[in-house]
């Protein structure tokens, strides 16, 4: 045990020739923490007394039960150290200002590296300077932002880098990288994604999109309005925009499957060198209702049930197939409606019954539920 105790901790060592008091540093995540251990004669782990720095009581301030608790079931004193780091570890994580603090060369590299990248491209940067955004725009003046979190070895070691993009950002970073050399390589990758967003925008300009209500930068779906209650939702791959997108139309099934016979008979007059939209109107033989011939109140129908368009972040997206009547509900209010009724039945995630409105046969799933 002692040759184990000694190699992990070689600045924790025993004071006199019994063993029973141990005094020293012990080291988690690149900080030295002082800390002196008394066992009773009987070196029993469980009597033992522990006596902590000021950091070290900080530290470990809402953990005292789990030290307390350790100490009680530790086989020896090697398992108790290494389980109080461990301990340690998840408070140097929670608490920020526990934190080591960079050395001086750290500030100075930063300030180098923003004076040369240009102190107009800095948004925000943290009490700690280690969490950077910087704002850039690409070839057709969309404003993008680049999160950056540096490490305290900056810059041997690899910040972590993130932004609103449809695709995983991947940048590399070598000791030598700077700042402005990573704000270039994100520029080439907004560069890379320019003509998914300009398929997008045009989708977004001239047809009305009932989901999502807000798109950012990095939504590749959109649900377009047909007509009343009918929409259709495509999926745009960033790799390959113009190509033919996963499409899936919703609305009641007698006005769905006209439109899906001509999506499946027209999918082959797709032409890759034309938008996304001006081939789903080719291919559908339709006309997009847009902001200059349609208001989004005509197209934008309220649940049957709970009388409001969203819920939450739902849209009626459930609606009756008979003809006549076509009403749509929201899939959580129709589940919801139908499992109160004592003529409805369910069969697993199924339950059948009939629409409040005409009474005609009406099916749902059960709503999933939210993690």
């Amino acid at each position: 045990m002692e040759s184990s105790l000694v190699k992990d901790n070689p600045l924790f060592l025993p004071l006199n020739k019994e063993k029973t008091v141990y005094d020293g540093f012990i080291t988690v995540q690149d900080r030295d923490f002082r800390m002196r251990i008394v066992l009773p004669p009987d070196r029993q782990l469980r009597r033992a007394k522990l006596h902590c720095c000021w950091q070290l009581r900080h530290l470990l301030r809402g953990y005292e039960h789990i030290v307390k608790q350790r100490l009680q079931q530790s086989a020896d004193l090697v398992s108790f150290i290494l389980e109080l780091k461990t301990v340690l570890e998840v408070g140097l994580k929670s608490r920020p200002e526990c934190r080591s603090i960079p050395p001086p060369q750290y500030y100075s590299q930063l300030i180098s590296e923003m004076e040369t990248l240009g102190w107009d491209k800095l948004l925000f940067i943290d009490t700690e300077f280690r969490t950077l955004r910087l704002k850039t725009e690409d070839s057709s003046a969309r404003q993008h932002i680049l999160t950056i979190k540096l490490k305290s070895k900056h810059p041997v070691e690899a910040p972590e880098c993130s932004a609103d993009l449809p695709l995983p950002l991947a940048l590399t970073w070598t000791a030598q990288s700077t700042l402005k050399q990573l704000h270039s390589q994100f520029l080439l990758v907004l560069e890379s994604l320019t003509e998914f967003w300009d398929v997008l925008d045009e989708i977004d300009n001239k047809t009305w999109i009932l989901e999502p209500e807000k798109p950012c930068q990095s939504d590749t779906m959109r649900r377009i309005a047909i007509g009343n209650n009918i929409s259709i939702k495509v999926e745009v791959d960033p790799r390959h925009p113009k190509m033919l997108p996963e499409c899936c139309l919703l609305g009641a099934e007698h006005v769905v499957t006209p439109l899906r016979n001509k999506l499946n008979a027209n999918m082959h007059l797709w032409n890759p060198d034309s938008s996304v939209l001006h081939n789903l109107r080719d291919v559908l033989e339709i006309e997009f209702p847009s902001p200059a011939t349609h208001e989004k109140s005509d197209l934008s129908v309220e649940c049957g049930i709970c009388y409001s368009y969203r819920l939450e972040a739902a849209i009626p997206d459930q609606v009756c197939n008979d003809p006549r009547c076509g009403q749509p509900f929201h899939q959580a209010c129709l589940y919801e409606w139908l499992r109160a009724l004592p003529t409805s039945r369910q069969s697993f995630s199924i339950v059948f019954g009939e629409c409040p409105y005409c009474s005609k046969p009406i099916t749902v799933k059960m709503a999933a539920q939210k993690s």
